[in-house]
């Protein structure tokens, strides 16, 4: 058989691992309230991702790259339409309604967003050390990412702009200077938290960019400088900036039992049904917090929380093997498809992916604030598991054409 055109088994079954996982976990947490249609529905929209798949995988890898710019154009589209004509849910007007469907526009839009920085930086024209052109970079992720904040979704902005940084530096940029661009947003940021994380992350980013380029102390103090004022600028002005609920995010992620029957409530029962899982869990629909409903729509965000309870640690360890295997199998890729458009865009896959898990899981355990990150491929959502079955076709797909890549 033909080394070229053979469908990698492995990526897809670690996939389909990771699926069957989410779909256990969402029937659990659904069963016997009423609303294990979620499970049906999740189900439905499976069967949906692999028509998506079968189609995306037989198409030309050079078809796909021609239209991207297409594809990148009606992301846009429909994140403008949803601010338009959108439905809001928990404060955000993150979906549209399509018919008798209501879809996330912002899902796939990731996705699109991916192809076209992958696509630009891949381009012969251009010139990763020109400022014109980092800025255009910079510009194709950070305007879907301001439509998105502008729903307003704070969570969904992090994330597409966590694969921009990987994506530039696998294209050729010097990681300092980039270093020296994520100082001040990064401090700008951690200004919404309090004073004491915003000095000893200046003071931690001062010491490390002095290390790393002693001489250039200057523009050093500079940027330390710029992200400080930054950082003050959002703390005494985050509650103009951010909307009351996602204040009151960040307060309880700080102190919990500030509002343990409120604000604090899903951070708290989250902790508790992961650790009451012990090692080997207390087995399949047996979870009290699960069954019990103490954690409401669980099957969204704290979907790792079913897992956590139900299958214990050991459950978790699998998991974790799976979207490491998955990952792992992901860069394996971008070492044997030797295209740079192809390699571009399967480190904005991996970094999109790495950050969604370590967020999501992240804000279960206690590490993060609650921001509203779905786990991929476990989470209930039909666009959320759309967008990442898109990303694994495209995957098997380059794979598959890796011949007529020219490689």
């Amino acid at each position: 058989m033909n080394q070229y055109n053979t469908l990698d088994g492995w990526l897809l079954g670690l996939m389909f691992g990771l699926i069957f996982l989410g779909l256990m976990a969402i029937y659990s947490a659904s069963n016997g309230v009423g609303s294990v249609d979620l499970f049906y529905k999740q189900l439905m929209w499976f069967g949906i991702g692999l028509i998506v798949m079968a189609m995306v995988y037989y198409l030309d890898t050079n078809i796909i790259k021609e239209y991207v710019v297409v594809y990148y154009i009606i992301g846009l589209i429909f994140l403008v339409l949803v601010l338009l004509f959108g439905t809001k849910v928990a404060g955000a007007t993150s979906w549209v309604r399509i018919g008798f469907i209501s879809i996330q526009p912002s899902e796939i839009a990731k996705v699109t967003t991916i192809l076209m920085l992958a696509k630009y930086l891949a381009t012969d024209d251009t010139d990763i050390t020109s400022p014109r052109h980092i800025l255009i970079a910079i510009a194709i992720a950070v305007v879907p990412a301001m439509l998105v904040m502008l729903q307003p979704d704070m969570g969904t902005t992090l994330t597409y702009l966590s694969y921009l940084f990987p994506v530039m530096i696998m294209a050729g940029f010097n990681a300092y200077y980039l270093m020296l661009f994520g100082v001040p947003v990064l401090l700008t940021v951690i200004g919404f938290f309090n004073i004491y994380l915003l000095l000893i992350f200046a003071l931690s980013s001062l010491v490390v960019l002095f290390l790393i380029k002693r001489r250039l102390y200057f523009s050093h103090f500079l940027v330390t400088a710029l992200g400080l004022a930054g950082g003050l600028f959002t703390l005494n002005s985050a509650s103009k900036i951010l909307q009351p609920h996602q204040m009151k995010r960040i307060q309880t992620f700080l102190d919990p039992m500030s509002d343990p029957l409120g604000a604090g409530y899903n951070a708290l029962q989250a902790k508790i049904a992961i650790g009451s899982g012990g090692f080997f869990g207390k087995g399949f629909l047996e979870g009290t917090q699960t069954q019990l409903r103490f954690i409401p729509a669980q099957w969204t965000d704290f979907i790792f929380c079913v897992i956590g309870e139900e299958l214990g640690l050991l459950g978790a360890i699998v998991l974790l093997s799976l979207f490491l295997a998955l990952l792992l199998r992901l860069l394996w890729m971008v070492s044997v498809i030797k295209n740079k458009f192809v390699e571009l865009t399967l480190v904005g896959f991996v970094s999109l992916l790495l950050v969604h898990v370590m967020i999501n899981i992240g804000m279960t355990i206690g590490l993060f604030p609650v921001i509203g990150v779905p786990l991929p491929f476990l989470s209930y959502g039909g666009s959320s598991l759309l967008g990442n079955m898109l990303m694994v076709a495209l995957a098997l797909n380059f794979n598959r054409n890796k011949r007529n890549l020219g490689y």
